[in-house]
């Protein structure tokens, strides 16, 4: 819905895309891209606190609206944005630490997408939850991504952040209160 509503958007219905077109199509795929990570990094939480086991089936798909979005936002950037200027890019990629976060959360993206077939899981085994724990540094990323590039109002920006800090601050706890048992390590009681 969101890419059918962007493309309407761009083809004028809706009030169009206003008086920075590329701008829009930037912020717009850019925002989508973030609330689906948000959304695919909320599926874990929600689950150990509803007990509902069927909406993990959503995390890949979260995940891989996340990464068709944050491509798209790439591509714009690339091609509508700065035309395909390789010097233009490289400047960008070496001189703003904004571009340099949202490439670094993109190309973690590509290597979750990439990897996130049954084969992929299968090939890799017990690396294959490792690789994937990724993702909680591409939703860093592109939170910092969002905060450096933004002007004057944070509030989109402090949403974002608070989200992510909420979702891994949920997971950070769940792992310190569960029981160690990997590698001899002994379980944590609640008098420690």
């Amino acid at each position: 819905m969101p890419a059918l509503w962007l493309g309407a958007r761009t083809a004028g219905a809706f009030g169009g895309l206003g008086v920075n077109p590329i701008e829009t199509l930037l912020t717009d795929s850019g925002t989508f891209s973030i609330i689906f990570l948000l959304l695919a990094l909320s599926v874990t939480p929600l689950r150990r606190l509803t007990g509902l086991a069927p909406i993990l089936r959503l995390r890949r798909m979260l995940g891989l609206l996340a990464f068709g979005y944050a491509t798209a936002h790439f591509l714009i950037w690339l091609g509508v944005d700065l035309f395909f200027d390789w010097q233009l890019i490289i400047e960008d990629l070496t001189t703003r630490p904004f571009v340099m976060a949202g490439f670094a959360a993109w190309i973690i993206l590509v290597l979750l997408a990439a990897t996130s077939t049954r084969g992929a899981m299968t090939l890799l085994k017990r690396n294959w939850t490792r690789l994937h724990r990724l993702v909680y540094l591409a939703g860093i990323l592109g939170v910092v991504h969002i905060v450096w590039l933004t002007r004057a109002d944070y509030r989109e920006a402090t949403l974002y952040a608070l989200a992510l800090v909420m979702l891994l601050g949920m997971r950070l706890y769940w792992a310190l209160r569960t029981p160690r048992k990997i590698r001899g390590e002994p379980a944590r009681n609640g008098a420690g």
